[in-house]
This record gives structure tokens, sequence and C-alpha cells, in this order.
């Protein structure tokens, strides 16, 4: 957020906020962009002030439970404590939702993206600097709702007050938190990030989210919001184009996906995508420069291998479906549904335990409570079988 679900950007596809105002950001909002017309309302308003709203339980919470703490330790650490400390918030990393701080501090859980905007929000309360940070280059991917989905992680560093540097003598001023951090080797590259763009990342992933669902109108509100609150956010335009695609708006879809790469030029979901818009128009010509742009960015697509390995357990075939699992993993070596799968080629073959430490590894990578109870289930079952006759 899985560091993150939290920059959920789809390939295939990802607006009407009640936003009126100038967009903040240097870049234009272009405008033949949006088509209101082709969506019904939202089924809720959506208000950006809710994102980093604080809650009555959020205020008790600093101004009374741990206040002794915030006394003795100081603003910074007192509430970096707390964040960190199990026996205390008790947070679990929970892909699922991207919550606001509100709705994060209430279920103790979210994915990495909803974990910092909490922080952000009881930082903000006390005074407290932050900074924001997003990795560049090697995100993982995932699967929903016949999305696939690039999944970054961003994480916030806090900072101590002016007036406690003066009078303190800890010479650590920053103190970074990440929620779901990154695995040893995955590239973490970071660069600081504004809050314009956490929220645009925060309203793309509810966008994608909706979309998942199949409320196309959510989606468009949501992406239209992001859109407006960081105009620069490449990610949001191709969130819009596939919206637009899934209700069969070619033309806006493609307008879309061109401003995505006008932003960004290897921005790989919207190059696949915009290829395959014109593919399936009878434009193959005007496909074959986006076609090779994306072969020289990505020479073998994700899923590719596990989508081949899958199909072989599926036909019985476990010594092919292991081997190209093992394929896709040396691209990602931690993504939930390779272990499971590559489980069950083993198990196929007769590798029990081997079958089960995938299995388990299944469980353990899963950023969802749901699909850690699906893996916990078929790993008891697992423990009590036997190689099958």
């Amino acid at each position: 957020m899985k560091p993150v679900n939290l920059l959920a950007a789809a390939i295939l596809a990802a607006l009407l906020g009640a936003c009126a105002s100038t967009p903040p950001a240097a870049l234009a909002v272009p405008a033949d962009l949006f088509v209101d017309s082709a969506f019904e309302a939202p089924s809720r308003r959506i208000d950006a002030a809710e994102v980093f709203a604080l809650s009555p339980a959020m205020k008790h919470y600093l101004e009374v439970e741990i206040a002794p703490q915030l006394r003795a330790m100081g603003r910074q650490r007192g509430l970096v404590e707390a964040l960190q400390n199990k026996a205390q918030l008790r947070l679990e990393f929970d892909t699922d939702t991207t919550r606001t701080a509100a709705e994060a501090f209430d279920a103790r859980a979210g994915n990495c993206l909803s974990l910092v905007v909490m922080t952000a929000a009881l930082a903000k309360q006390l005074e407290l600097p932050i900074h924001y940070q997003a990795l560049v280059g090697q995100e993982s991917w995932s699967r929903s709702g016949g999305l696939s989905i690039i999944n970054g992680h961003v994480n916030i560093e806090v900072d101590k007050r002016i007036v406690d540097r003066v009078r303190g003598i800890d010479p650590d001023t920053e103190i970074r938190l990440d929620f779901g951090a990154l695995a040893p080797g995955r590239g973490a590259m970071l660069r600081p990030v504004s809050e314009s763009t956490i929220l645009a990342m925060f309203m793309n992933n509810r966008a994608v989210e909706a979309m998942v669902r199949g409320n196309l109108a959510d989606a468009y509100a949501y992406a239209r919001q992001a859109i407006w609150h960081e105009p620069g956010y490449a990610a949001s335009y191709n969130t819009l184009g596939v919206v637009y695609q899934r209700r069969g708006l070619a033309g806006p879809a493609e307008r879309a996906y061109r401003y995505t790469l006008e932003r960004d030029e290897s921005h790989q979901p919207a190059l696949s995508n915009l290829a395959k818009l014109l593919d399936a128009q009878g434009r193959a010509a005007e496909a074959v420069p986006l076609h090779a742009r994306l072969a020289r960015l990505e020479a073998d697509p994700p899923f590719r291998h596990f989508d081949l390995g899958r199909a072989a357990a599926e036909a019985g075939d476990y010594r092919t479906a292991r081997d190209e699992i093992l394929r896709e993993m040396r691209r990602d070596p931690d993504y939930h549904e390779f272990h499971f799968w590559l489980a069950v080629a083993l198990y196929g073959l007769g590798d029990i335990a081997q079958a089960r430490e995938h299995l388990t590894i299944a469980m353990n990578n899963s950023t969802t409570q749901r699909e850690q109870a699906i893996y916990a289930s078929k790993l008891d079952r697992l423990s009590a079988a036997t190689r099958p006759h």
C-alpha cells in the first residue's frame, strides 16, 4: 500500500466532486477532460476536508489518554511511541479500504496511505511539522475486480516543533514512520511529495476501489477530485481513462490516457491502456509506437508467467505451473497470490512440506484480514492432508 494499496493506479482502468474552486497546482486541468453528463451523482458527498479531519475520539486520545506520555516524552516521541507500540494503538496493516484519518483511527487499521493520513492528522493537532515521501520505482502489482493495480508506498516523517528543538538535547529531530514497510531489495528510493499529492493519491485510491465495486459514478467523482487537487499527478488521469472506457466512452478515455502520458511519458499503465484502445478501434498503426515504447520499458509484462502457471495448475500440469510461477516471483518474491499458487503446484507434485511453507508465506504476506482468514483456513486443511492418490 503490500506496502500500500496506497497508490493504487489501475492499468485497464481509473470523477465529480464538490470542488468548484480553481485547482491549487500550477498545472491547469484540461478544459475537455471531464464529461459530467455521462455520470449520475455519487452515492455520497465527497469532501476533501474529511480526509484529515480529527474526530472527537482522536482529540480525546491526544488530550486525555496519552497526554501524560506526551508531557513526559515530548510531543514528537510521545506520539511516535503511541503509534509504534502494539500495546497502545494496536494498529494493523490492512489494504482492503483506503480510510480517512478518523476511519483509520476507529478501525485501528488501514493501508499505508490511510495510516499516514491518520498520523498526519494527529501530528498537526500537536503542531508537529510533517513531511511526506513516496517510493519511486519497483512498485509491486496486484489484481482486484478485473483490474491490474500498481501498489506503491508512502511514509511520513514527524519533526519536532522549533521550540522543542531549541530546548532539547536530542540531536534527532525527524522520525520516519513506515507502515507496512517494503521488503529489503525492493528499491527503497523515496522522494518528497506534497500534501496535495497525498490527497490526490487518496482520492485516486478511492476511485479504483469504487471501480472494483462496479460503482462508476463514485469512481468518476473520486478521480475528478484527485485531478482537481493535484493536476500534475499522472495516475489520476489514467484512472479516469479507465472509468470512461468502462462506461463505453472511447473518445474521453483516449484523451485521459494521452493527458497521462503528457505528464509522464513512461507511465506504463497508460501506455498499455491507450495501445489496447487503439488496437480495438482498428488503429493498429497508431498503436505500434506505444507498444514499442512499452516493450522497451517492460520486456516481460507483469503477471504473464503467473497466468501461464495458474492455467497449467488448473490443467493439472503442476511441473509447468511451478516453473512459470517461480519465474514470475523473480519480479516480486513477496506477493501472496504467487505463493498460494506455488503451494498448489507443489502440493500437486507431492511436496507437502514446501506447499505448507509457501501457503504460510501467502498468509503472512496477505494484506487484508479477509485474505489472511482464507489462507489460514486452507493451511489448517493442508496441515492435516496427505498426498492425493
